[in-house]
């Protein structure tokens, strides 16, 4: 028997239960026929339309919670990229048949995300069980004391919600003090003897999603050398980013005594264990000279630098990539490899919020990176910072933090 191509528009039209499409804007991209048939609405009055225009909430009731908290929700789901169930809701929905008359309507929705290519969401599912019916008809036999009851259900749903924000509120205060603490702890650096380097650092746009990521940029006294890292605590948060202060300065102070970026990290590897939440931290040191024209690197799980050739093509520095810092069990010597360079050649480090995306796999990253950087070949170290800003993070704001360090050669 030939295969038949499912119509999915056909299945989405037939599901039992209401479910919409939003965008990220809250415009209804579609609607299946249980969803209209129970809210009263035709195709012409949703979809396209601002779900809130449609489903405003009941203005003659001043305690009218439903849209407030149905936008709260949309927005988590945003933000985070991930499923949302919401409290039953009391909404109150206008009659169709009688304008400026409101049905008292109880309703239990989850939100959840339909993702794209790069991880970002580009809409959203919002699915709906409307279950006035079954609160009233166990209110009906009950009497006084079911109503009671409902009310107290209510209540607890409300106080739920309540609650849900005092604790939204208190997680975009510890996003802003988080953030407060990366930027102190990662200044624009000042000038590198004569060279040319750009820096970037864009947080995550979830509100628990402040990273420990970092950069350094450290001047070599006496010598025509600098060196560079970048690095990433793993966890989120205030913790996160006090781990990534301390690494930072050790690291700072260790490049400055080693003889080289492996042995940096060996010293930042034994310095970690003391310090909390810095296990499996990736980082990558390197040492540029200009005497010799050589950069020196080492890497503790970190991806791999990229360097750009003036004539665009790129290479990324992976021959001496090691465990993440607290992932082995035994004291080994980390590797350590060199490279040539040329002036108008370009050293680009970054974290994995610059190419990471859910469901890719991370060579189509680099390779996304690789091809950015071959375009824009003719850019300084800040025109180049931008337009790799501009054009590997997704419009809809990164879901991890990016640390980028651009050093033209």
């Amino acid at each position: 028997m030939a295969e038949t191509e499912t119509d999915y528009a056909a299945v989405f039209q037939a599901l039992p239960g209401m479910v919409a499409l939003l965008t990220p804007d809250l415009i209804y991209a579609d609607a299946n026929d249980e969803f209209l048939r129970q809210s009263g609405r035709t195709r012409e009055q949703v979809v396209g339309r601002y779900l809130f225009d449609v489903f405003p909430d009941n203005p003659s009731d001043s305690g009218a919670t439903g849209m407030r908290n149905l936008a709260a929700s949309l927005a988590r789901v945003v933000e985070s990229g991930e499923r949302d169930a919401m409290a039953l809701q009391r909404y109150d929905v206008e009659s169709a048949e009688r304008p400026g008359e409101w049905e008292e309507r109880y309703w239990s929705p989850v939100n959840a995300p339909l993702l794209g290519p790069d991880g970002s969401v580009v809409l959203l599912i919002h699915k709906v069980e409307e279950v006035t019916e079954l609160i009233r008809a166990r209110a009906r036999p009950l009497g006084d004391r079911a109503r009671v009851l409902e009310a107290e259900l209510y209540t607890r749903a409300r106080e739920l919600q309540e609650v849900n924000e005092r604790l939204r509120r208190a997680h975009a205060r510890e996003r802003e003090v988080a953030l407060a603490l990366q930027r102190a702890m990662l200044p624009a650096p000042g000038p590198v003897r004569h060279h040319r380097a750009a820096v970037r650092y864009r947080p995550a746009t979830g509100a628990l999603n402040v990273c420990g990521d970092w950069y350094d940029l450290v001047d070599m006294a006496g010598e025509d050398r600098i060196g560079v890292a970048v690095g990433d605590v793993v966890g989120h948060g205030l913790p996160a980013a006090c781990a990534m202060g301390q690494l930072r300065s050790a690291l700072s102070a260790a490049s400055l005594v080693a003889g080289g970026p492996a042995e940096a990290l060996d010293a930042l590897g034994l310095y970690a264990d003391s310090v909390e939440g810095a296990e499996n931290t990736t980082v990558v040191q390197t040492c540029i000279d200009w005497t010799d024209h050589t950069i020196t690197y080492s890497s503790a799980g970190h991806l791999p630098p990229a360097l750009l050739r003036a004539d665009g093509t790129v290479t990324f520095l992976d021959r001496a990539t090691d465990p993440p810092l607290g992932a082995r069990p035994d004291r080994v010597a980390r590797p350590q490899a060199s490279v040539g360079f040329d002036a108008g050649d370009t050293l680009v480090l970054y974290t994995d919020g610059l190419i990471e995306r859910r469901v890719e796999d991370i060579d189509t990253g680099l390779a996304r990176l690789a091809d950015a950087l071959t375009r824009h070949r003719r850019s300084d170290a800040e025109e180049l910072a931008d337009a790799l800003l501009l054009d590997l993070l997704p419009l809809s704001g990164a879901t991890d933090d990016t640390a980028l360090v651009i050093i033209d050669l």
